[in-house]
């Protein structure tokens, strides 16, 4: 697949651009929705996606670039070309979450509210990124006999992407059903934060292109700890709620 989708006046506009701004234009439309049910005011939350959209891409692009240092010591022009890919979820949440606090404090909101109204739009838009990876012909696994791999270079390999974009779009339709069940506040960002990292942890595991901390996976590793940590949150929420009942 070619990864540029369009040009304009000698512009090229690539496929993995076009579908993040898609996946933002969508995610903000649903977020958007729910933040008025939830009592945040419209251009709140606006503001609050000045703010995080930008320095999520920021935070995405850094941390892969940390875990990249070896190809990006050496090639210090590349760090700021995010057009052929290298944003890590990892880091666009972590950059989010960290905006998401100072905001919520600013504004003196609850942090936990803005998550859930954000969690669902997150894993939609993750879904729809995926397939700039496809366009990329990046985050594919290892060679594979199945009847649904895919052509890279010549190599039937797992198309990991099709995995996780398949995964989070169930997960986004769980989200969305369940949260007016949620009788915790928090709760459905941190099961979107588990839910994600169980099928992260196993599909990474086929990649070829996974970033490393020496022999480990740095996707496994965060996903072991967000799974760990999210559960622990989420349980100890679930009691104190219980108690105040």
């Amino acid at each position: 697949m070619d990864p540029v989708a369009f040009s304009i006046f000698g512009l090229e506009v690539r496929w993995y651009g076009l579908l993040i701004a898609i996946a933002v234009m969508i995610g903000t439309l649903i977020a958007a929705k729910e933040a008025g049910r939830k009592g945040i005011k419209e251009e709140t939350f606006i503001d609050f996606l000045l703010f995080a959209v930008p320095v999520a891409i920021i935070s995405a692009r850094l941390y892969y670039v940390i875990f990249s240092w070896s190809y990006y010591s050496s090639n210090p022009g590349q760090i700021l070309n995010i057009r052929g890919g290298g944003l890590a979820i990892h880091g666009a949440v972590i950059g989010g979450a960290l905006v998401a606090i100072i905001f919520t404090r600013i504004k003196k909101l609850r942090f936990w509210t803005l998550a859930d109204v954000v969690a669902p739009s997150l894993i939609l838009g993750q879904a729809i990124g995926r397939w700039g990876n496809f366009a990329n012909q990046e985050a594919h696994g290892g060679p594979t006999d199945l009847p649904w791999g895919i052509m890279v270079d010549g190599v039937k390999v797992h198309p990991t992407f099709l995995y996780e974009s398949i995964w989070n779009l169930l997960v986004f339709l769980f989200l969305i059903w369940y949260r007016k069940k949620s009788k915790v506040e928090g709760e459905i960002f941190l099961l979107y934060v588990i839910l994600y990292s169980v099928a992260r942890f196993f599909i990474e595991g086929l990649r070829t292109d996974s970033l490393m901390l020496g022999p480990i996976r740095v996707a496994q590793l965060i996903s072991v700890l967000t799974i760990a940590v999210g559960g622990a949150v989420l349980y100890n929420r679930k009691k104190a709620a219980e108690k105040n009942l």
